[in-house]
């Protein structure tokens, strides 16, 4: 920079600086979700869990996305509401960016699916002294589904899970 005062020249060193800045609205989102949810216990969504662990990291959705190899409209809709199944291994790799077990990350229904949803359904079946057949029957689907499940060839749907398992 120069300055001209009273016919004298006087410089200046110009510095310039870069650095990224969060936009204030990303700012005031994760504000309100931090006051919404002060204590990660009290979050019952896994959107909401992704959401509250990704502002506690200051990660960017498209930074986390290109962590665990996903598209970064598809690590979008994990964070939305109403998504039913989020495939394990993306859990995990998410629990591993995170530093939290897997199991702090999941619901309900997808913790039946990380523990076997199979190895589940074929105790409760046996608990009741059934054969496939027999429970299929008691729970008005197709035998051949429930085999399916019970191989972990098939993923139980959650509405089923909920009318049945929960």
């Amino acid at each position: 920079m120069v300055q001209n005062i009273s016919g004298e020249v006087k410089f200046a060193p110009l510095f310039i600086h870069s650095f990224p800045l969060l936009a204030p609205h990303h700012l005031l989102e994760s504000e309100k979700f931090n006051i919404r949810f002060s204590d990660p216990s009290e979050i019952t969504e896994i959107a909401d869990k992704l959401r509250y662990h990704r502002y506690r990291k200051a990660l960017l959705q498209r930074e986390v996305a290109d962590y665990i190899g996903i598209d970064r409209s598809t690590y979008i809709h994990y964070e939305e509401y109403g998504r039913d199944y989020y495939p394990l291994d993306n859990m995990e790799k998410l629990a591993a960016l995170f530093g939290v077990p897997v199991t702090e990350l999941l619901d309900d229904f997808n913790m039946f699916l990380y523990n076997d949803q199979g190895k589940q359904i074929r105790k409760k079946r046996l608990e009741l002294n059934m054969t496939q057949r027999e429970y299929a029957d008691m729970l008005g689907v197709h035998v051949g589904n429930l085999k399916k499940w019970e191989q972990n060839k098939v993923r139980i749907f959650k509405s089923t899970w909920e009318r049945f398992f929960k």
